[in-house]
């Protein structure tokens, strides 16, 4: 059969080229190992804090979360003590009220601190609830003090902000280096003249678009599941659902990226062209996939979130992998993500007319 003679030579092909091999399969595993030591590092910053007249339980607490306490005597220049003792904010009590000066040369450090503040004044109030209801219970001779229960709808305490990010960066690397290494695959089949020599047969437009699919598929189906299995169980990434529904969620993300990067090379006269597509049409799909609050968005931007592949795959994979969906609940982005494929495959045959027209 024509098909698959064409599947046979292009695994053929890529098995041959080490360099591809490797970037298919091997970058995506080095670049999900860093992004986990960057978000999941043991390190934390100590931010030095200036205080005057603040509670004692308060700056206990506040040490307890990483702040160094340096406590004064007033809080005249408060500008002045920040430059000059390196602080990065400086907090002070008035009646009713606490008062914080940010260094905020960082503002993300101002940030940590606020919600650490923030923190501190909830476990201080907490306390003196705690000790209120404590007395109540000594009146009535009772015994007992209050326990605080916490209870999650999604994951528990351990849940990280890496988690969370985890699922879209699986999806998305799976997206990006299959859509890179077909869509520059193919145009060296082009630019190399085997397409043309290809075409001069009988066979047929959507069989070409078929063989290759298929030619390629099979090794995005490997990059998919290794991608899959070291993130879990070498990264130790989360995972509440259904391991094969993620790696059938992927392996549709790749058949789009394949099918997407087929179609786009069409469009190419050289590999720096196809470069070119990269931060126009994938680079942009990540900010659609969750990593920014997509109901946060202007209401033309949130629209726009609806017709990228990305924001369906990852909208599925992190159902699955934090909420533990199951098939019924991310069928919907599933069918999504299949027409996806269908539509790029039906335009990659019409768009094979401009080289051939039956």
């Amino acid at each position: 059969m024509i098909i698959m003679a064409l599947v046979k030579r292009i695994t053929i092909q890529i098995i041959r080229d080490k360099r591809t091999l490797a970037l298919m399969m091997i970058a995506p595993l080095i670049l999900l190992t860093l992004v986990n030591f960057l978000f999941t590092s043991n390190s934390t910053n100590k931010f030095r804090v200036g205080v005057y007249e603040t509670d004692k339980v308060f700056n206990e607490v506040l040490e307890e979360n990483d702040i160094e306490i340096i406590k004064y005597k007033d809080k005249e220049n408060i500008k002045d003590k920040i430059k000059a003792d390196s602080l990065k904010a400086f907090i002070n009590t008035d009646v009713g009220r606490i008062s914080i000066t940010y260094e905020n040369s960082i503002p993300s450090d101002s940030a940590q601190i606020k919600a650490k503040v923030q923190g501190a004044l909830a476990k201080v109030e907490m306390s003196k609830l705690k000790e209120a209801v404590q007395k109540i219970n000594n009146n009535v001779k009772k015994q007992g003090s209050i326990e605080i229960e916490n209870n999650y709808v999604y994951g528990d305490e351990n849940l990280t902000f890496f988690d969370t990010l985890s699922p879209i960066l699986i999806g998305f690397f799976v997206f990006f280096f299959v859509f890179l290494i077909s869509g520059i695959s193919l145009l060296k089949e082009r630019t190399s003249k085997t397409l043309e020599k290809l075409l001069a047969t009988s066979i047929k437009r959507r069989e070409i678009i078929l063989g290759y699919l298929l030619g390629y598929g099979i090794f995005a189906v490997i990059q998919t599941i290794i991608v899959v299995l070291f993130s879990i169980y070498v990264l130790n990434i989360r995972m509440e659902g259904n391991i094969l529904l993620v790696i059938l969620t992927n392996i549709i993300i790749a058949f789009v990226a394949l099918s997407l990067g087929i179609l786009l090379s069409t469009f190419a006269n050289s590999e720096f062209q196809m470069m070119q597509f990269i931060p126009i049409i994938v680079v942009p799909q990540i900010f659609f996939t969750g990593l920014i609050p997509i109901d946060t968005m202007a209401d033309w931007l949130q629209k726009v979130a609806h017709v990228m592949p990305l924001y369906y795959g990852a909208q599925a994979l992190q159902g699955i992998m934090i909420k533990s969906n199951g098939i019924n609940d991310v069928s919907f982005y599933l069918v999504i993500l299949l027409l996806f494929a269908i539509a790029l495959y039906i335009l990659n045959v019409v768009g094979m007319k401009r080289y051939r027209k039956i």
